[in-house]
């Protein structure tokens, strides 16, 4: 263990440094004289300040996130997807690591090109000078962090003393004078405020260099936030001072020019050189150094199984040496192809792609009020999470509406990929409890509603035993469900209760699982009691919540005579307690087909019933299998009647219900051989039933040769009220 910490960084070498080498850039050197021209001094200092303000959002929501869990190897990938979930994580992290590796084609290059410069006759081509260059960056990564880390400590010191250099050379030249004339913007068709801004933004991007060095951190929650806020405070110090000392020591041609400002105004060009040198060079490592270990984490995990060959580590310290062999291999590349520019606009908004799904997690931790967010940092609050997260959308569009749109829908490819490929993790992630929160809410919003009949969605309780058994039943639940409604599948086990506790866990969890492995949209309940009549009795009046409480109850027709009493208790109870009653009467066993191929048929009996029939039959066709059969509703009428007036209130039924069906009106003395005669080739039999009546003498018609000569599967209802069909 000693060994293995040995190998691990403080705030200053693990955070500070690469963070701070990465802001004082390329941009503060060649680009920032340029924004200063063209803003003036109030709008340049407003633009760092807008700058600022996004980084310092962010490392509040990393500091947040990072103090409220135990931070691994991945950086902004590790806080991402243990937060946001493997979907967001699994984005972030490949196109942050695509980002950052080639990135340090781009430090490579513009290293290359700063050193052509300043000596124009070196001799050698510069694609083969920039391949050395990224050799050398690989080499110092490759025999590990600690190698590199020593060697940005120089280049931090060489950067600071190009600074001095040049606050030495301009502030003998300033004057109120040059301050005055420099304080108002100068403006031209090409640059306004935004298109500066956007010019500027991607040097305030480097807060994460420390952050990705999250795995390499002796005490990465006490070191992130203390590292990033002085990285950003420090820069932040520099980059004011170098604001104010250009506009009051360089006259505006001179910062519109095409010179190299800072260096013709130093104390030593030398010294200026060579901390252009060290800003390209040091940002090229820390790419280096990022890139591997979020590549490692992400392969780690095991999102895509042919990645987890990277997430191998070597030595003592388990570097990433076969992530930073492919990140080196996509920097050169990049350096092959020669010019980056048309692909550098991308890179940056997978950057702030980056940036705002760290605010985004931190945003949703908090707002969803979750128990296990508690963060050890405490100065931050969810809505300035989410002015972050706008910022860095908002950004996007204003650096580049194109590239900004392309980043966005090349994330959403990749987070609905994962998100399809079903991808179980070994973490809890926000979803689970976001979920939990939303339904919190609209159950007790449901709760304060006041109901009404047109509002009915089926909550149906299956009564299915072992549901593998009785899947037709399932089947029919989740069919009458479709999207609008809640499935139970419920099953009771009777017996001593001391005995039964083990036994009701473990059919439950077979229950789920047959559940997921069915892709049932429904709910496992399991109850157990010593006597059947009364658990069912409990699970009608305890199962549910608010106003998702079960309202139906579906069972199959018991051809057991041992069970028959019990079936009829059911029946009974269910119609005492106010719960409607489907009854499926299937003459399919489990080979049957579960596609239909011929009509829903509905045998008319009353309106009361025949209201929730007509909304079950509707339900049923919203189904894909279901959608082509016709609805046909056949009705048993005395010989005596009137058919046009029935014919005209089946119309009016039918219309205010706004269903469609044929209707056959059928005068006969014997119903049941009216209905069989008048019937075509039906699915389905719909018909309702009173439990009030004789039911058993009412079913005893259907047995045998005479049901299978309706139909294959017949459907008693009985509707216990609450179902309106007007609007």
């Amino acid at each position: 263990m000693g060994a293995m910490q040995s190998h691990k960084f403080g705030t200053f070498g693990g955070v500070f440094t690469p963070s701070v080498l990465t802001i004082l850039g390329v941009i503060m050197f060649l680009r920032f004289p340029m924004v200063v021209g063209y803003a003036g001094l109030w709008n340049a200092l407003l633009i760092l300040a807008a700058a600022k303000a996004i980084s310092v959002i962010t490392a509040l929501s990393v500091s947040s996130i990072a103090t409220n869990m135990r931070v691994k190897g991945g950086g902004a990938y590790y806080l991402i997807s243990r937060s946001l979930g493997v979907e967001f994580g699994g984005a972030i992290a490949i196109f942050f690591f695509i980002a950052q590796a080639v990135a340090v084609t781009l430090y490579v290059v513009g290293f290359t090109e700063a050193v052509y410069n300043a000596f124009p006759d070196l001799g050698i081509s510069f694609r083969v000078f920039a391949t050395i260059t990224n050799t050398i960056v690989f080499l110092c990564v490759y025999i590990g962090a600690g190698w590199t880390i020593k060697i940005q400590y120089g280049i931090l010191a060489v950067l600071v003393v190009s600074i001095l250099s040049f606050f030495a050379g301009v502030l003998p030249a300033c004057s109120l004078e040059t301050l005055a004339s420099n304080a108002a913007p100068q403006w031209s068709d090409t640059y306004s405020f935004f298109t500066v801004f956007a010019i500027f933004f991607p040097a305030v991007t480097g807060i994460m260099a420390g952050v990705n060095m999250s795995g390499d951190l002796q005490e990465p929650a006490r070191s992130i936030p203390r590292g990033t806020f002085a990285a950003i405070g420090f820069s932040g110090f520099i980059y004011v001072a170098i604001t104010v000392a250009l506009a009051a020591g360089v006259p505006r041609a001179a910062l519109l020019g095409e010179g190299f400002v800072m260096q013709e105004y130093a104390y030593s060009s030398t010294l200026v050189y060579a901390g252009v040198f060290c800003a390209t060079l040091s940002s090229a490592l820390g790419s280096m150094m990022g890139a591997p270990r979020i590549l490692q984490a992400f392969a780690r995990d095991g999102v895509f199984p042919w990645l987890r060959w990277f997430g191998q580590g070597s030595a003592p310290a388990g570097e990433p040496r076969r992530a930073t062999v492919l990140t080196f291999l996509i920097a050169q590349l990049g350096v092959l192809a020669g010019d980056l520019n048309a692909i550098a606009p991308v890179i940056t908004m997978f950057f702030l792609l980056t940036y705002g799904a760290v605010n985004l997690a931190c945003f949703y931790e908090g707002r969803s009020n979750n128990p296990s967010f508690r963060p050890t940092f405490r100065y931050n609050h969810w809505s300035i999470a989410f002015v972050g997260n706008l910022g860095c959308v908002g950004v996007m569009f204003l650096m580049n509406p194109l590239w900004a749109v392309v980043a966005l829908v090349l994330g959403a490819v990749v987070f609905f990929y994962i998100a399809r490929s079903e991808i179980n993790v070994r973490w809890g992630d926000l979803a689970g409890g976001l979920a939990f929160q939303v339904a919190r809410n609209a159950l007790l919003r449901l709760e304060r509603e006041r109901y009404h009949p047109k509002n009915w969605r089926p909550s149906i309780l299956v009564l299915s035993g072992g549901a593998f058994r009785r899947l037709r039943l399932v089947e029919y639940a989740c069919w009458f469900a479709v999207d609008s409604g809640i499935v139970s599948i419920a099953q009771i086990i009777t017996g001593n209760l001391d005995q039964l506790h083990k036994h009701r866990e473990e059919a439950e969890n077979i229950l789920r699982k047959f559940i997921i492995q069915e892709n049932l949209p429904a709910f496992p309940v399991v109850v157990a009691d010593e006597d059947f009549h009364s658990a069912f009795k409990g699970l009608l009046q305890c199962h549910g919540i608010g106003g998702m409480k079960p309202n139906t109850v579906l069972l199959g027709m018991s051809e057991d005579q041992d069970k028959e009493a019990m079936f009829w208790d059911v029946i009974t109870t269910a119609k005492d307690m106010r719960r409607s009653l489907i009854v499926v009467a299937s003459a399919c066993e489990e080979e049957c087909p579960k596609s239909p191929g011929g009509e829903i048929t509905v045998w008319w009996d009353s309106v009361k019933n025949g209201e929730l029939i007509l909304l079950l039959c509707f339900m049923l066709k919203k189904n894909r299998e279901w959608r082509d059969c016709p609805l046909r509703i056949v009705r048993p009428v005395p010989r005596k009647a009137d058919v046009e007036s029935i014919e005209r209130e089946m119309a009016v039924l039918l219309g205010k219900a706004r269903i469609e069906a044929e209707v056959v009106i059928v005068p006969t003395d014997n119903a049941f051989f009216a209905v069989k005669t008048h019937m075509h080739a039906s699915s389905v039999l719909f018909k309702g039933f009173d439990p009030d009546v004789d039911i058993e003498h009412r079913w005893s018609v259907f047995d045998g040769d005479k049901t299978m000569s309706l139909c294959g599967d017949i459907i008693f209802v009985y509707n216990a009220g609450g179902v309106s069909l007007e609007a």
